[in-house]
């Protein structure tokens, strides 16, 4: 079994229900979800004008390949009404793959640690308060300090 950690958002429609429905899904597919962080209300990241986020970061474990979990990530997130439409704009549900065990993994579709996650606080507020001692593989610093340098 591999431990992930995915944060999840929301800010259409009842963004906890949404966020609460994500993880009942990540379940029902097979991710055992052993932790979960408060949900944080954020500000929106890239395009502002929209309404504000809803944040959790949960902490799994799967059996999938990094590029099987994304494939199910994308089928809840279709399943539960997600649209593409501008990058960074409003969505019924977002998760993203942060952690994967402490791999480096690149494609075209994937990079794992996620690329911007040590850039934001919405990401590394809750992240921390389920993991604060995970070393970030390729920074080599913990989520905490992680936190503590934005």
């Amino acid at each position: 079994m591999h431990k992930v950690y995915l944060l999840l958002g929301s800010n259409l429609g009842n963004r906890e229900k949404n966020i609460e429905k994500a993880i009942n899904e990540l379940m029902l597919c097979g991710v055992r979800i052993l932790k979960k962080s408060s949900l944080y209300n954020t500000a929106p990241w890239g395009y502002t004008e929209q309404p504000d986020f809803l944040n959790q970061a949960v902490e799994g474990l799967t059996s999938f390949e990094p590029t099987a979990l994304l494939r199910e990530i994308k089928k809840i997130e279709r399943k539960m009404g997600r649209v593409e439409t501008l990058r960074y704009g409003p969505r019924v549900i977002d998760i993203d793959i942060i952690f994967y065990d402490n791999i480096v993994f690149e494609s075209k579709d994937l990079v794992i640690p996620h690329p911007l996650m040590h850039k934001r606080e919405f990401v590394l507020k809750p992240l921390c308060e389920i993991a604060p001692d995970f070393i970030h593989p390729k920074l080599n610093l913990s989520v905490k300090k992680l936190l503590e340098n934005l």
